[in-house]
C-alpha cells in the first residue's frame, strides 16, 4: 500500500533491482532541464574567442577583408569565395530572396556587370559576435564609391565555420537609398 506525501505523490517508487541506476521518471525532466540550463549558462560572460576558439573573430574579419579586396579588384568570383558554396546559402535584399551560391553569384554578376558598376567597396562599423564554436553574427555598414553615386546601406551576415573556413551562409543587405 502506498501513501501520499505532502505533494500528493506516492512515496512508494519502484526501482528495478536489475537496474540500480534507474531513477523515477518524474526526476528525469527536472534533471535534464537543469543540466541544459547550466550548459547554456557556461557560455555567458565568456569572451568571443573562447566560444569560437582562438582567433575566431579575427578569422571572420579576415574573410570580410578578403571580400572587400576582391570586390575592389573587380573579381566577383573571388568575392563569392567568402560565401558557403551550397544550395543553402541565402541572400536577401530589396524584398527579394536568392537561394544557392551559384544563384547569388549570378545575381551579383547581373547587377554589377562592369568594373564601373562595382565601384569601390568599403565596410565600416563591423560588429562581430561569435555565437558558438561554428557560428558568428556580423553587422556592418557598406558603401560603394562610384563615379555617378555613392550608395550605402547595412548588412547582417550569419557566418558558419565550414571545412573551408568561415563562410557567409545568410546575408541580409539593405540600401539606404530608395
Amino acid at each position: 500500500m502506498s501513501q501520499r506525501n505532502d505533494l500528493g505523490m506516492n512515496d512508494r517508487v519502484q526501482h528495478s533491482p536489475s537496474r540500480p541506476w534507474h531513477k523515477p521518471r518524474f526526476l528525469l525532466l527536472p534533471s535534464l532541464v537543469a543540466s541544459l540550463a547550466l550548459a547554456g549558462c557556461s557560455a555567458i560572460g565568456r569572451p568571443p574567442s573562447a566560444l569560437g576558439g582562438p582567433g575566431a573573430e579575427a578569422a571572420v574579419r579576415a574573410v570580410l577583408a578578403a571580400q572587400v579586396e576582391a570586390w575592389n579588384r573587380g573579381s566577383i568570383d573571388d568575392f563569392m569565395a567568402g560565401y558557403d558554396a551550397s544550395e543553402g546559402t541565402r541572400f536577401a535584399s530589396g524584398g527579394d530572396v536568392t537561394m544557392g551560391w551559384e544563384t547569388v553569384r549570378q545575381r551579383y554578376r547581373a547587377r554589377y556587370a562592369s568594373r564601373e558598376a562595382m565601384g569601390r567597396l568599403e565596410f565600416s562599423g563591423l560588429d562581430v559576435r561569435v555565437l558558438s564554436s561554428d557560428d558568428a553574427l556580423v553587422f556592418g555598414h557598406w558603401k560603394l564609391a562610384r563615379a555617378q553615386d555613392e550608395p550605402t546601406g547595412l548588412f547582417t551576415l550569419l557566418m558558419h565555420r565550414t571545412p573551408a573556413g568561415w563562410r557567409v551562409v545568410h546575408d541580409h543587405t539593405s540600401s539606404s537609398q530608395p
